[in-house]
């Protein structure tokens, strides 16, 4: 009988690998996000040129609010992600079961709550957001909920690197949206409702194959949920990303609540669409890094992907605002309204204000990675700054996004130093060591 040999990898053949299915693994997610990022381009198309100036500002403001209504979900995918990387034992496995089923059931009373505190005071809410009727306001509430259900099962996929489904869920959100947005806007309703309606079915598209994919959970065994040591890791995941998402999301609230009678507030809009794109369009880089450090903090793998991830995240922000610095104008002309080329002259602006947020994103990201959480407390007072010089500096589109870039260049800062300046000791996880297998893509 012939004695079975076994390849043992060196570190540089393990490092070769990991470089390898980074890039086919980013090049697919850079692939579904622009290709689902055209698609929203297309829901933004649509609103822009056929729904009202006020509408199309309303509309906006109620995007930005589902960004915060997702807050405390925000830390739930990384959470899911980094537990399921690191869930390489039948203990950890049935640990993590129990803890998807029971998070759940509390984000759905978190819903509850937030659909009691609308119906007690949506008219105050309505009046806020200038909101035409609370129709569209219901709609977002009820978006929402798939928002907070989606991070669990995202998590899940990204924490077991199946960036296949993962890219496909973000296509099938975005062909959701813009089909029924098409639908509604063209035969039913020209209004920031109808528009609704279609993030509805695409967040519920994008759900539903999340689920499909993980499937197993609902027959794998569930050991029960740890609450305490669990919400020691999801809480300062949370409040991390949550700033990083406030930043990304408040200025368009405060621009509609401060500057946004009658429509005012929609050439902002549009500008603030481009730019947000920036972060948008290099978060797949991210989302690829993130298990993978995860996977090899717990194996004790060292490897340069942050370093890898930062460098063509700078590349790629970075030419995505020069790019906009000489289209936007023809952008704007073709796809919206002519009133709104208003904005154009400050879209470098607006553009150069969000790259060190998309930068900053891969510092942070990096850091939960580790568990290195004493930069959360910074980057959350960061956030509440960011706030309070919001309410005090609105007399224009200008100031609001000088504001932003001021601070977005703060976050970068404080990530940097936490990652080079202040050097904590990684918790040890005491872990076996498997064949490590390739991931799915």
């Amino acid at each position: 009988m012939l004695a079975q040999t076994q390849t043992i990898e060196s570190p540089a053949m393990i490092e070769a690998k990991h470089k390898a299915s980074f890039f086919r693994q980013s090049g697919w997610m850079i692939i579904t996000a622009v290709g689902g990022g055209a698609l929203m381009f297309l829901v933004n198309f649509l609103s822009a040129k056929f729904i009202s100036k006020a509408e199309y500002a309303e509309l906006v403001a109620l995007i930005q609010v589902l960004n915060w209504v997702t807050i405390p979900a925000i830390g739930l995918q990384t959470t899911f992600a980094q537990q399921t990387s690191a869930a390489i034992s039948d203990a950890q496995r049935r640990q993590l079961f129990g803890t998807v089923w029971a998070v759940t059931r509390g984000i759905f009373v978190i819903w509850l709550v937030m659909l009691v505190v609308t119906i007690i005071w949506h008219g105050q809410i309505r009046e806020s957001l200038k909101l035409g009727s609370t129709i569209s306001l219901w709609l977002t509430l009820a978006t929402g909920l798939l928002m907070l259900l989606l991070p669990i099962w995202q998590g899940l996929l990204q924490g077991r690197q199946n960036f296949l489904w993962l890219g496909w869920a973000a296509v099938f959100n975005a062909m959701g949206r813009v089909a029924i947005a098409g639908l509604f806007v063209f035969l039913v309703s020209a209004t920031a409702a109808g528009v609704m309606v279609g993030a509805f079915t695409g967040f519920a598209a994008a759900l539903s194959v999340a689920i499909w994919q993980n499937r197993d959970a609902w027959s794998q065994a569930c050991d029960a949920f740890q609450s305490r040591p669990w919400l020691r890791q999801v809480i300062p995941l949370s409040i991390g990303c949550g700033a990083s998402q406030f930043l990304f999301s408040a200025d368009a609230i405060v621009v509609q609540k401060y500057l946004g009678a009658d429509g005012a507030a929609a050439p902002y809009g549009t500008g603030g669409t481009l730019a947000r794109a920036i972060v948008l369009f290099t978060a797949p880089l991210v989302a690829v890094m993130f298990p993978k450090l995860v996977h090899s903090s717990a194996l004790k793998q060292k490897n340069n992907l942050m370093l890898l991830t930062l460098l063509g995240t700078a590349g790629l922000a970075g030419l995505a605002a020069i790019g906009l610095t000489f289209t936007s104008g023809l952008l704007i002309k073709v796809f919206s309204k002519p009133e709104y080329v208003s904005i154009v002259p400050l879209i470098p602006l607006f553009a150069w204000s969000m790259v060190p947020l998309a930068v900053a994103n891969v510092l942070l990201n990096n850091l939960m990675a580790h568990s290195r959480f004493k930069c959360v407390p910074v980057l959350a007072l960061v956030a509440l700054g960011y706030w309070i010089a919001l309410q005090h500096f609105h007399d224009s589109f200008k100031t609001v996004i000088e504001v932003l870039g001021v601070f977005n260049l703060i976050f970068l800062v404080v990530c940097i130093f936490f990652t080079w300046a202040i050097r904590e000791q990684e918790p040890i996880v005491d872990l076996p060591n498997p064949t490590e297998q390739e991931p799915t893509l």
